[in-house]
């Protein structure tokens, strides 16, 4: 009786450990139920909230301004100013971040004009760079059949200050000028390189301040030639001695065309408006005057213009100068009236 008593027991006690059991069980079950549910309650909270600022932020930016950037096809928790992006769909899902230019309200200048006084500069065209104070940029050729490029230099309005190197070959530079211009925008700098047996690179440095930046073009194609005057016409500078030539103010532009007999040249030609007023300055060294002549067309606005060339070289160096005009404006007359203020001094026309 005692064994069958012990036996009841111990069946008694061990149901009401299994009793026990089960409802720690099932007591867990419910707190991972209220769990999971209040989880959820949050994560709908949060994405109504969420897709209420996005909904009012984009009825906000679709009323009054414009955006410059668009971004799209945004990656999982990345971020867009202040709010956090979600994938909605399994195509989105690691896709990269990708910025797409969208339209503004603000039209860019094209391209061959400037922007306005410090705004961006333009290039001039779609092949020219644009040279910060300080930098250098190159073009190589490396065909032998390339005997001449065209070197263009302008800036915004600003001072223009460069050098102009030709590399032909390890350590050796046969050709190399040093620009300078008082208004890139008014006087730009266009010039003839001679580049025969490739290959060759000519390098432009700007050695302006960093505020001074200049756009750069060097080109192969459709290069100036002289006229038959600049070829027929010349004066002959002996070493260490200068010319001047002065212009009408009816000439917009003149050809400078400087040529020896196969020694090197050694010249420097100035621009000047006015007493010792240099608009433009052009120094330049070339190992051969004859295979590397100098061509180059000035821009001449304005009234009192004369062109100065020195022969920097001794005297045994002598060159052949011609300076001759280019382009001729006709209408620099209209306007005037007989018997009217005289004004001496002072650039016609206004």
């Amino acid at each position: 009786m005692a064994a069958q008593a012990s036996a009841l027991h111990l069946d008694v006690e061990t149901h009401q450990a299994e009793l026990s059991q089960d409802a720690g069980h099932r007591r867990l079950r419910m707190t991972w139920f209220f769990q999971g549910m209040g989880l959820a309650a949050l994560m709908l909270v949060g994405i109504y909230s969420v897709g209420g600022l996005s909904h009012h932020d984009d009825s906000e930016g679709s009323s009054g301004h414009d955006t410059a950037f668009a971004f799209v096809s945004a990656a999982p928790g990345s971020r867009i100013g202040s709010k956090q992006t979600q994938a909605t769909s399994s195509a989105t899902r690691g896709t990269p971040l990708q910025m797409q230019l969208a339209s503004s309200s603000r039209s860019m200048p094209a391209v061959g004009q400037f922007a306005q006084p410090g705004g961006p500069m333009m290039p001039p065209s779609s092949s020219a760079q644009l040279v910060q104070g300080g930098s250098l940029r190159t073009w190589s050729y490396r065909s032998p059949n390339i005997d001449q490029v065209q070197v263009v230099l302008s800036s915004e309005g600003r001072p223009l200050d460069a050098d102009i190197e030709l590399w032909h070959g390890p350590d050796n530079t046969p050709f190399k000028m040093r620009v300078y211009s008082e208004n890139g925008g008014m006087r730009p700098f266009s010039a003839v390189v001679e580049t025969p047996r490739g290959p060759n690179t000519v390098s432009i440095r700007n050695i302006g301040q960093m505020e001074f930046p200049i756009s750069a073009d060097v080109v192969h194609d459709m290069i100036d030639r002289p006229s038959q005057e600049a070829l027929s016409e010349s004066t002959i500078v002996q070493g260490g001695a200068l010319r001047t030539f002065p212009f009408d103010p009816s000439v917009d532009s003149v050809e400078v065309l400087l040529t020896t007999d196969g020694r090197p040249l050694n010249a420097r030609i100035e621009l000047l408006q006015g007493p010792n007023n240099n608009k433009q300055v052009i120094e330049l060294y070339a190992e051969d005057g004859r295979d590397r002549q100098f061509f180059a067309i000035l821009e001449t606005p304005g009234s009192g213009n004369v062109i100065r060339i020195v022969n920097t070289a001794p005297v045994e160096f002598p060159m052949r100068a011609s300076v001759v005009p280019h382009s001729i404006n006709n209408y620099m007359d209209e306007g005037a009236v007989l018997g009217g203020d005289v004004v001496i001094g002072c650039d016609v026309g206004f």
